[in-house]
């Protein structure tokens, strides 16, 4: 209890960086169960994969020196070696510390599910276990991790840092998804995290991938993958496919408030998602679907083994 005494201690300071409000007792209780399960699976075997997936981002450039037979000739800097008709070598070193960007939805929508695997797990729960996990697993790792929280606003952002505070006041503010929007901008978010994330990182996008502008934010998305290591969680329930199998639905839209009668093939429209995943992996992300139903442990260490398995870029 000594760590979920000192994140109220932290709440209570007022951070700037973070939401306001305080959590509820249940999410505290969530927070507690999320310590008991991160450090019995995260240590065990979450951190390793996420370690060999997430290392050596890029390299850094160090020096110029003489080039040495054995050197790697891509590397020869043609520059200098004109200038001393001596042929020379960048010399670089590998990036160690990474830094970390959760991108998590916390809208309306994703308040809405069937309970999941325990009857009480709807998107934002299963969202906020996936963020809080990762950041668990980067403090486990010494690496920097940042968060924003968006629905059609940017919400929070916690700027990269590496310290414990620092980390578990990102879990708290991924699990209060305290907003003062319902909407959901993925558009506004992506152009957000292109315009603070300068240098090569690991961005985690934790969304439903059901946002309006799709072509927009697919660009968007496509363009952030090229600069960046980009992980698409695509976090969905059972609700989905179940909605178009019945009838008449008295639905109240969880974004806008509004109530209305229809059809429930109208939601077959929705893009499955078989072909959610697809898409975020043509747009060139590193994608996992993920079900309120499945355990989010077990999950991303399937996720980052794979990864991890086809070796980093």
């Amino acid at each position: 209890m000594g760590w979920l005494a000192s994140i109220q201690s932290w709440w209570q300071g007022g951070s700037t960086a973070a939401p306001s409000g305080a959590l509820t007792a249940e999410e505290l209780k969530e927070l507690r169960r999320l310590h008991v399960a991160a450090g019995r699976r995260v240590d065990s075997i979450f951190a390793g994969e996420y370690r060999s997936a997430v290392r050596g981002q890029g390299m850094e450039f160090e020096e110029v020196r003489g080039y040495v037979p054995g050197d790697d000739v891509r590397h020869i800097d043609w520059n200098v070696t004109a200038r001393t008709n001596e042929p020379h070598v960048k010399v670089f070193r590998e990036e160690r510390q990474v830094t970390v960007l959760l991108v998590v939805d916390v809208s309306g929508s994703t308040h809405v599910g069937t309970g999941g695997r325990d009857g009480r797990t709807d998107r934002r729960l299963q969202m906020a276990r996936v963020a809080g996990g990762l950041a668990y697993a980067s403090l486990r790792n010494q690496d920097r991790v940042g968060l924003v929280t968006f629905t059609d606003r940017i919400e929070a952002y916690l700027t990269p840092r590496r310290s414990r505070g620092h980390t578990w006041a990102v879990i708290q503010a991924a699990y209060a998804g305290h907003a003062q929007g319902r909407g959901t901008d993925l558009v506004g978010a992506l152009r957000f995290v292109r315009g603070i994330q300068r240098k090569r990182a690991v961005v985690v996008v934790v969304s439903d991938f059901l946002a309006p502008q799709r072509e927009e934010w697919s660009s968007l998305l496509s363009a952030l993958s090229r600069r960046h290591k980009v992980h698409a969680v695509c976090v969905h329930d059972p609700l989905d496919a179940a909605l178009s199998q019945l009838g008449l639905i008295d639905v109240v839209d969880a974004e806008t408030g509004h109530r209305r009668i229809v059809e429930g093939r109208s939601f077959a429209a929705a893009a499955p998602i078989e072909e959610r995943i697809q898409h975020l992996r043509r747009c060139g992300t590193r994608a996992l679907a993920l079900s309120t139903s499945d355990d989010p442990f077990t999950a991303l260490f399937r996720h980052f083994h794979e990864t991890a398995a086809r070796g980093t870029r």
